[in-house]
């Protein structure tokens, strides 16, 4: 008997494990059900009351919600180089803590940057051994390595990251708007995908610029027209070349009807934002607290409930973290000086449930967050074993208890620098456990560890075959409007993606 009935009986033979919740949150919805899983994949998504095969091991999470393991796409390790930054055992035990179970670690911060595949291998042999959850890379595009964007497509990179204006790191400088043109003309002839850090560089040198504490100060060095301008380029470009263009890190909300008509139109056109510009408003950060600088900026209330909107009807596809450490002398916590500090959030193993609670407050269902920071990264990435529970998917899961608060509390963090911009909120969505692969990686019941040895893969894309042709130019013929309106759309949809393999085979 199970629950009063008749337990069912398990069609799926060999099922070395039972995950079972009454709240699994499957691609179709959220329902009671069991989740079978032969190897490392998901074999079948069963009734709740199956019957527990004699072979299997039966998890019962009870009423906690049980999600696909999160697909972080924008995650700053800094390893090799700077890893006193962060690196990759302590990035990837944070993921881990916060329900992520993969990430694609970007091109700059570490020594060397990722623009070539020799700087590819080192980053490699860095991670290797050393990751608790599945990890890929972005290869970078700079001035000078037009012919390395081959090279690195095909060795596996998932993409191209690149800035319009200073990166804050020499050695990852920015692209000019002709060498923006060229890399997106390479990058369409490749079938790749360009990444774009999207402020212009014109409109932040005519902004005022004072050093000091003051965040209205900070916040008008980078006004919202430097990103709106950025998009508007990145759109013309994309129409032009066919380039496969996403756009990092949104901020700016006045840019979504760009976006959205743009979407509308047909350009292959993808959106992120991230969970401070999600949770965070300028008007509660006080003056001085340098722990909230990021690049672009947390704007004002108003700005916040309208990128919510945006996420709403789909003309932003995802939602990552932009985790960028650093050491806390480079935060100027002693002065609060905004002008000098780094500009980064600290928030790999906060994203979950700090964009939770903003969701639950504005009565949006948990099975969005699974499509913004699951299913909607692993497309973006071209990762089509990740994301979702689903037969056929990996075995990857993060199990919430999304009544649970907690209070952040720094010393309790896993990042190697615990500065951060949540430190004393409470928070509703507590982590119960992580799963890699059918392999507890964190968590347990009554606080029991999972499996502390780094057991995570390195992933490679798979290139698919190069057009011959850069895609022909977008024809418009739209009249300009507001937002799209609808369910949000699959980010990869209408665009060939590449497969994955790790070390070990295809992911």
């Amino acid at each position: 008997m199970a629950g009063g009935r008749i337990a069912r009986r398990n069609p799926v033979p060999e099922v070395e494990l039972l995950l079972r919740s009454a709240r699994v949150v499957t691609p179709s919805g959220v329902r009671p059900a069991s989740v079978a899983v032969r190897g490392e994949r998901v074999a079948a998504v069963l009734p709740y009351d199956c019957e527990v095969p004699g072979t299997a091991r039966l998890e019962d999470f009870g009423d906690d919600v049980l999600l696909p393991g999160l697909v972080d796409t924008h995650v700053h390790v800094n390893d090799p180089g700077r890893s006193e930054w962060e690196g990759f055992p302590s990035a990837t035990l944070a993921a881990a803590a916060g329900g992520v179970t993969t990430l694609v670690d970007m091109p700059l911060n570490s020594i060397p940057p990722t623009t070539t595949t020799a700087h590819l291998d080192v980053k490699r042999r860095a991670a290797r051994g050393r990751t608790h959850i599945d990890v890929g890379f972005w290869g970078g595009a700079v001035p000078g390595n037009l012919a390395e964007l081959r090279p690195l497509h095909e060795a596996g990179v998932f993409g191209f990251k690149c800035f319009l204006l200073p990166s804050g790191v020499d050695e990852f400088p920015s692209l000019s708007p002709a060498e923006l043109e060229r890399a997106m003309a390479e990058t369409a002839r490749l079938g790749g995908l360009l990444i774009v850090h999207a402020e212009d560089p014109e409109h932040i040198d005519g902004a005022p610029s004072r050093t000091g504490p003051r965040y209205a100060d900070f916040l008008a060095s980078r006004p919202r027209a430097a990103e709106n301008a950025a998009v508007e380029r990145l759109i013309a470009l994309a129409r032009r070349t066919g380039c496969r263009v996403h756009v990092l890190h949104l901020s700016s909300s006045d840019a979504l009807p760009l976006l959205a008509a743009a979407k509308r139109d047909g350009v292959p056109l993808t959106v992120e934002t991230c969970p401070h510009f999600l949770t965070l408003t300028a008007e509660e950060v006080p003056d001085g607290a340098t722990e909230f600088k990021c690049c672009p900026p947390i704007r004002e209330a108003e700005n916040r409930d309208a990128l919510w909107r945006g996420l709403l009807d789909g003309t932003i596809d995802c939602v990552v973290s932009d985790h960028s450490p650093c050491t806390p002398d480079l935060k100027r916590l002693d002065s609060g000086d905004f002008a000098s500090a780094w500009g980064g959030i600290s928030s790999l193993q906060l994203g979950l449930p700090a964009v939770w609670t903003e969701a639950r407050r504005r009565g949006v269902p948990i099975a969005a967050l699974a499509r913004w920071m699951a299913a909607a990264p692993a497309a973006l990435a071209g990762l089509p074993h990740k994301g979702a529970v689903e037969p056929g998917r990996d075995a990857d899961f993060t199990v919430l208890a999304p009544e649970k608060t907690f209070t952040v509390d720094p010393a309790r963090l896993h990042h190697r620098n615990r500065v951060t911009a949540y430190a004393g909120r409470t928070l509703y969505g507590v982590v119960r456990s992580t799963w890699l692969r059918g392999r507890r990686i964190y968590g347990g019941p009554a606080g029991a560890p999972g499996d502390a040895r780094p057991t995570g893969r390195l992933l490679s894309a798979v290139p698919r075959e190069p057009a011959r042709e850069p895609a022909a130019p977008v024809r418009t013929g739209h009249r300009p409007g507001g937002p799209a309106t609808g369910p949000a759309p699959d980010p990869g949809a209408g665009v060939p993606q590449p497969a994955a393999t790790t070390e070990r085979g295809t992911a």
